[in-house]
C-alpha cells in the first residue's frame, strides 16, 4: 500500500499542513497511520476520506457534524441510513445558502450598476 506524507497531501489539496494537523487533532482522521518517527502517513483511503471532509467543510458543515459523519463511517454499514439522512439534510442547508447568496448577489449587482452609472455620468460632465 502506498502512503503519502503530510506535505504531499497538503500540496495535493492546496491546503496548509496545519489544517491537516488540526483535522487530525479534532478526530476527523481516526485511522491515520504514523511512521516510526510519528509522522502522519496518508493512505488512499485516508485521502478519499479527506476529500469528503474538505467537501463538507467547503459547504459550511461544522466540524462537529463532520466528526459525527466520520464516526459513523468508522462504525460501518450499520450507519448508512444515518449518513444518508445527514447528507440529505446538509444538501438542503447548502441549497438554502446558495439561494440566499444568489438573492444577495442581486443587491451587489444593483450597487455595481449604480456606481458605474455614477462614474459614467461624472465623466460626461
Amino acid at each position: 500500500m502506498k502512503f503519502y506524507s503530510i506535505s504531499e497531501v497538503a500540496a495535493k489539496f492546496n491546503i496548509p499542513e496545519s489544517t491537516l494537523r488540526y483535522y487530525d487533532k479534532k478526530g476527523l482522521l481516526p485511522l491515520l497511520e504514523r511512521d516510526e518517527a510519528g509522522r502522519r502517513l496518508f493512505s488512499e483511503d485516508q485521502i478519499s476520506l479527506l476529500e469528503t471532509i474538505i467537501c463538507l467543510k467547503n459547504t459550511n458543515m461544522p466540524i462537529s457534524g463532520i466528526k459525527q459523519y466520520i464516526e459513523w463511517v468508522v462504525e460501518g454499514a450499520t450507519t448508512i441510513e444515518l449518513r444518508l439522512e445527514m447528507m440529505k439534510n446538509h444538501k438542503k442547508a447548502v441549497l438554502a445558502e446558495i439561494a440566499m447568496m444568489t438573492e444577495s448577489l442581486k443587491g451587489i449587482d444593483l450597487k455595481i450598476t449604480r456606481y458605474k452609472k455614477h462614474i459614467q455620468e461624472g465623466k460626461e460632465k
